[in-house]
């Protein structure tokens, strides 16, 4: 379970990191990265809700 939410500190910070200094300058493109960023979060956070859910189901 550690290493579900090692990982997910990890992709926020590079969301953060991006938003903060690799930003892009076309408005478009940056919108699309953010939203796909923002996407992935919440999927892998349900993938990590799902497992807990899964493991306090077997137990």
């Amino acid at each position: 379970m550690k290493t579900q939410l090692y990982y997910y500190i990890g992709i926020i910070i590079m969301y953060v990191l991006y938003n903060q200094f690799f930003q892009i300058k076309d408005e478009k493109t940056n919108a699309i990265i953010n939203i796909l960023f923002a996407s992935f979060l919440f999927g892998y956070i349900a993938y990590v809700a799902f497992k807990v859910l899964k493991n306090l189901k077997n137990k």
